[in-house]
């Protein structure tokens, strides 16, 4: 292993939105002397939140990348957004760092996207460290939130500081390790001092229990100190570190990142207590041409692998491609081979992310998180490798969207534009879906929430200069029969010449919800010839396009054709396609024609206490729950709710469970609409064609 290797460390900053991950950041890379002042996340000038969306709504959208040398170490800092509607992003960029750091307001204690962003850092096995933010507001507690991150929180977590003062009046930091007290002055800068006096026996008690805890990491530490043995500092911070490492617990300490407090203890915990790439290990892929396991070590001098974690889309540089290297290097410029996609790619220049700029670099190693600028084939999701030794990575899914929106040009005549713009962008973020629906002919944007697609739409406008509006979508309803008829379709036409001759029986019938559309033919005797048999079965399927009721699509029926008649001169196809559709008419009116509408899957998990609302909601929206099951510290319900009903529920949830609620949604199957909203359905449709 390289010495380089072990100086590394990835570490992602993951929490609820305004916990303060963008302030820590900030404040880390002042510390370490990357940036010459403080910025605020309100004042817009931080150097992880610079995008223009991000600055107007003071909250990162996007995950930001930053690197900073902390007494000989390289640390890459991965800033992610807290926000669910840019989640996805979060997961994506969280697979490049070694562990993470979950920031916890000390006034408002864990929240909902904290809980999710800590469930992805246990998928990807990442230790953590725990740091509680904000002990200089109003109301913040710092037992209280932490016995909050004990509740929620496994492996347990344990004391490593205490502070001194609280709200207006916090100043500083007690090191139970050490036992020194760390006070820090108006610049930011610690002085060590002695512990106050009112805090002399809390410090012991804490120390005491720290000692108890740390040493569970290591069996012939908890031997001597059970013997009464006083264990060494460097003993204790040995155990800090195995423990962090093999996840026995999980280190809290504390600060404010606005005051600058805390951020110098914080950065040495990283730099002491959390894994470079080579404690991590191995990393295991396949083979892509026949799926076998493949592990790499984090070793320069193993072929070159790595993983694509981020994509950024420019309309004048091009894509940016961030991966993170798994093992062997890379020049300053080369080729490599894309396993996912099976292409090869050329890069002329290596680049590290600073910030909104890039820094270019001439080699990158193990762990390293680099950027190369126009490839051709790659996105987000890809591996990278030599092409001689070639593997595949499995990376993390995109979050499934939640709510979508009809998008239309204000143009006339700038559709063409706005998808082409719009796949640009989803090249940057997986979230987003984009899908022509052919029955309602709309182009539907697709995402996380309301706040992720009006995100999307300012993007548009300010990087391609398209200007698009936002309607909600049609609903892409069903008709269906529910009564068998047998009908006769006759097309005759007499003109001069050649005249038009098409004559069919056919029987419709219901068939079960699903099914589709079934054809028999039982034509006996060549009461219609065989060569006429296909369009009259043509004019029932375009015909079926557009039902009897709305115009909807016609589904789930069977079509028995059992007698006709033809004329030996004035049959043709074209009339027997002529004669089927005028059956299927007919047939469809007298068979109690109906509308269908799409149910889909609901899931929905919030806290118990939101349970009775979120149940009586859900009842309003004529959904039905099929049962409800506990995980952690919160409910499960599942249901079927009928899309129509429940297109805009992503605003009404958050609203309902402040923010702790979420859900997701997949097709399962369609369904009768009831009568009275069937008839008040067509009427808006026949409105609106008139």
């Amino acid at each position: 292993m390289s010495e380089k290797v072990d100086n590394i460390r990835n570490i992602a900053l993951i929490a609820h939105g305004g916990a303060g991950k963008t302030s820590v950041a900030e404040a880390m890379l002042y510390n370490a002397g990357v940036i010459k002042r403080l910025g605020r996340v309100e004042s817009g000038n931080t150097a992880m939140d610079f995008e223009p969306e991000e600055i107007k709504r003071c909250s990162s959208i996007s995950s930001g990348f930053h690197q900073l040398n902390w007494k000989k170490h390289t640390v890459t800092l991965i800033d992610t957004p807290g926000d669910q509607n840019f989640f996805s992003d979060t997961k994506s960029c969280l697979q490049a760092a070694d562990g993470a750091v979950v920031i916890i307001d000390a006034v408002d204690g864990v929240k909902v996207q904290t809980e999710q962003a800590w469930e992805f850092a246990k998928e990807f096995d990442q230790p953590c460290v725990i740091f509680i933010n904000k002990l200089d507001r109003e109301r913040a507690d710092f037992l209280r939130t932490f016995q909050d991150a004990k509740d929620s929180f496994e492996p347990k977590p344990i004391i490593l500081q205490l502070p001194i003062g609280a709200e207006a009046e916090y100043k500083g930091i007690v090191d139970l390790i050490n036992s020194t007290a760390h006070i820090y002055g108006a610049d930011g800068k610690a002085k060590q001092g002695e512990i106050p006096a009112d805090m002399q026996a809390s410090v012991e008690s804490e120390t005491e229990e720290l000692i108890e805890n740390i040493a569970e990491a290591d069996d012939e530490l908890v031997e001597r100190y059970l013997e009464g043995e006083t264990l060494t500092e460097d003993e204790l911070k040995a155990a800090l570190r195995k423990g962090t490492l093999s996840k026995t617990f999980v280190p809290v300490i504390c600060g404010s990142a606005t005051q600058n407090i805390g951020i110098d203890l914080l950065l040495d915990l990283i730099v002491n207590a959390m894994p470079s790439p080579a404690d991590r290990g191995v990393k295991i892929g396949s083979d892509p041409t026949n799926n076998n396991e493949i592990e790499r070590a984090p070793d320069p001098s193993s072929p070159f692998s790595g993983y694509v974690v981020k994509t950024l889309a420019d309309p004048y540089a091009g894509r940016l491609t961030i991966f993170r290297v798994v093992s062997g290097s890379l020049g300053a410029d080369g080729t490599f081979y894309n396993s996912s996609k099976d292409a090869k790619e050329r890069y002329n220049q290596l680049l590290i992310i600073t910030g909104k700029d890039q820094k270019v670099v001439t080699s990158a190693g193990p762990g390293a998180i680099v950027a190369v600028a126009k490839l051709k084939e790659t996105t987000t999701g890809d591996s990278l490798c030599d092409e001689s030794e070639r593997i595949v990575y499995k990376c993390a899914e995109p979050l499934p969207s939640l709510i979508s929106f009809a998008i239309e040009a204000k143009s006339k005549g700038d559709e063409d534009k706005v998808f082409i713009s719009l796949a640009k962008l989803l090249e940057e973020d997986p979230s987003l879906k984009l899908d022509r629906r052919s029955e309602t002919k709309e182009i539907l944007l697709s995402g996380l929430g309301q706040i992720h697609i009006e995100t999307t739409i300012d993007k548009l406008q300010r990087k391609f200069n398209v200007d698009v509006q936002l309607n909600i979508p049609k609903v892409p309803y069903r008709e269906t029969i529910k009564k068998k008829v047998r009908v006769q379709g006759k097309h005759k036409k007499q003109t001069g010449g050649h005249g038009q001759y098409g004559d069919c029986w056919i029987q419709i019938e219901p068939l079960p919800r699903g099914q589709g559309f079934e054809f028999v033919d039982a034509i006996v005797g060549g009461a219609i010839p065989k060569q006429y048999i296909p369009a009259v079965q043509k004019g029932i399927v375009e015909s079926s396009q557009k039902g009897v009721l709305a115009g909807y699509p016609c589904v789930d029926f069977k079509v028995t054709l059992n007698d006709g008649s033809f004329h030996a001169v004035d049959s043709s196809e074209m009339a027997f396609k002529i004669a089927g559709s005028l059956a299927f008419k007919k047939a469809s009116e007298q068979a109690v024609p109906t509308l269908l509408e799409p149910i889909m899957k609901v899931t929905v998990t919030a806290p118990d206490e939101f349970m009775g609302d979120i149940m009586g909601d859900l009842n309003g929206r004529r959904g039905r729950v099929l049962g409800m099951d506990s995980a952690g510290k919160n409910q499960v319900i599942n249901a079927q709710v009928p899309l129509s009903e429940f297109l805009t529920y992503a605003p009404d949830l958050r609203s309902m469970t402040g923010g702790r609620g979420m859900y997701f949604m997949e097709f399962s199957h369609y369904d009768e609409v009831p009568a009275q909203i069937a008839e008040k359905i067509v009427e808006e449709v026949n409105k609106s064609k008139q």
